[in-house]
C-alpha cells in the first residue's frame, strides 16, 4: 500500500480506537480523549484531501474550513444567529474571537468526510444538476453529523443552550435552530469547498479511494450511536446516529468497485 493511501487510513484507524475510549473515561481524561479525537479527525481530512487532490487542495481545506468555522461561530456567539443562543463552557481551552480552538478543528473533522460522501451520493444525478445536489447533500450530511455530536458535547459541559426547546424528537438539550444553522453553514461551506477543489485539485493524483474519510464518518455516527445508547444515556441521539449511518455504510459497501470506474464517475 502506498504512503499516500496508508497515512489517511492509519489516522482513521487511530481515530476509531481513540473514539472507543471516550465513553469509558471521565473528567480530565475524557477531555483529553475529546481533543485526541478532534485532532485525529482533522488530520484525516487534511491528509486525505492532500493525498487525493494534491498539496494545494490539502492546504486549502486546512485554511478554509477553520476560517469559515470561526466566522460563523463568532457571529453565533455575538448574535444568536443562525444557531440560537448558546455559551461555551470553560473546559475547551484557549479561544479566538470567543471561539475555542477545538471548535474549528471539529468543523474540519466533519466537513471533508461530508463533502466526500456527498460527491459519492450525488454521482448518479444528471451532470447539469450534480454540483448543486452535491452541495445540498454534503450540507445535509454535515448538519446530520452534528445531530449526533451536539447532545454528547452538551452532556460533557462543553456548551449549553439558552433555549434548547423545541428540539428534534428524542433530543431535549439542543434546539431545532441549531440544525437550521448547521444547514445554512453547511451550504455556504460546501459551496466554498466545491470551488476550492475545482481550482486547486491536481489532475495527476493517485486514485486512493475514500475509505479513510468514510470510515471516520461512519464510525463517528454508528459508533457514536452505540456509545450514546450503551454508555452515555442518550437514546434519542443514538437513534438518529443509527439512521444517519445508513448512507455512510452504503457508500463503504461499494468501496470494492474498481477505482477507475468510481474516479471517472465522480470527476464528470
Amino acid at each position: 500500500m502506498s504512503t499516500h493511501r496508508a497515512l489517511p487510513l492509519g489516522l482513521a484507524g487511530a481515530l476509531v480506537l481513540v473514539a472507543i475510549a471516550y465513553p469509558l473515561t471521565a473528567g480530565a481524561t475524557r477531555d483529553g480523549v475529546t481533543w485526541a479525537i478532534v485532532l485525529l479527525g482533522s488530520a484525516v481530512s487534511v491528509a486525505h484531501a492532500w493525498a487525493s487532490r494534491g498539496r494545494r487542495a490539502g492546504l486549502g481545506v486546512l485554511v478554509l474550513v477553520p476560517a469559515v468555522a470561526v466566522g460563523f461561530e463568532a457571529i453565533g456567539l455575538a448574535t444568536g444567529v443562525p444557531y440560537g443562543r448558546y455559551t461555551y463552557g470553560s473546559g475547551l481551552g484557549p479561544t479566538l474571537l470567543g471561539v475555542p480552538f477545538l471548535v474549528p478543528l471539529a468543523w474540519l473533522m466533519l466537513a471533508w468526510p461530508s463533502w466526500v460522501l456527498g460527491r459519492r451520493l450525488a454521482a448518479p444525478v444528471r451532470p447539469g444538476r450534480r454540483p448543486a445536489v452535491r452541495v445540498l447533500v454534503s450540507a445535509a450530511l454535515f448538519a446530520g453529523w452534528d445531530v449526533v455530536l451536539d447532545p454528547q458535547m452538551v452532556q460533557a459541559g462543553y456548551w449549553a443552550w439558552a433555549h434548547p426547546r423545541p428540539g428534534l424528537p428524542g433530543i431535549g438539550t439542543v434546539p431545532l435552530t441549531n440544525l437550521g444553522g448547521w444547514l445554512l453553514a453547511g451550504v455556504v461551506l460546501m459551496s466554498l469547498l466545491e470551488r476550492l477543489v475545482e481550482r486547486t485539485a491536481a489532475p495527476d493524483r493517485p486514485r486512493i479511494g475514500d475509505a479513510a474519510p468514510l470510515l471516520a464518518l461512519g464510525w463517528m455516527t454508528l459508533g457514536g450511536a452505540l456509545a450514546h445508547a450503551g454508555w452515555l444515556g442518550l437514546p434519542g441521539s443514538a437513534a438518529w446516529g443509527a439512521a444517519l449511518a445508513v448512507p455512510v455504510l452504503a457508500a463503504l459497501a461499494v468501496q470494492h468497485r474498481p477505482a477507475a470506474r468510481i474516479h471517472d464517475r465522480l470527476s464528470r
